[in-house]
């Protein structure tokens, strides 16, 4: 049983991380959304809402600072930087989410680089939904990680 699963008490918990020394860290996520190559254009253009593309970076942020609010075994944790990353493809019908996350502190970012980049597919998905009701976000990921214990990761 992993260390944030319930307990023989049946508890849940989060991990204690008091002990553990703070290092540097950062963690980059990717989705897609992908909608017809007209739904993509309507999006770069802009809508009666506004600019989706800034929306969706700012909804990005805001996903950095509610991922321990949303997730339950998430740790506050001292974010010192994020990238928020919108690219559209028009011609592929799709926009790249790619999100960045660094920090200083006791445990990863690898939930707020993800939980950004989710967000930010959400907030596009919104304004998309008008053009385009078949689009989807796919492909969710980590791409890479650094900093702490397990030391670095990078997909394949």
């Amino acid at each position: 049983m992993g260390a944030d699963q319930a307990g023989a008490d049946g508890v849940t918990r989060i991990v204690e991380v008091g002990a553990k020394p703070e290092t540097d860290r950062e963690a980059v996520a990717e989705c897609w959304v992908s909608m017809t190559p007209e739904a993509v254009a309507n999006l770069v253009a802009g809508t009666k809402k506004g600019d989706p593309i800034e929306t969706a970076k700012i909804a990005g942020v805001i996903g950095v600072k509610r991922t321990p609010d949303l997730l339950p075994h998430c740790h506050p944790i001292r974010v010192t930087g994020v990238e928020v990353a919108v690219e559209p493809d028009q011609a592929a019908g799709r926009i790249r989410v790619r999100t960045t996350v660094r920090a200083t502190d006791r445990t990863g970012v690898e939930m707020e680089a993800l939980t950004a980049a989710a967000v930010a597919a959400l907030s596009l998905y919104d304004t998309a939904k008008a053009f385009d009701r078949a689009a989807r976000i796919d492909g969710l990921r980590l791409l890479s990680k650094s900093g702490g214990k397990s030391g670095d990761y990078r997909a394949g």
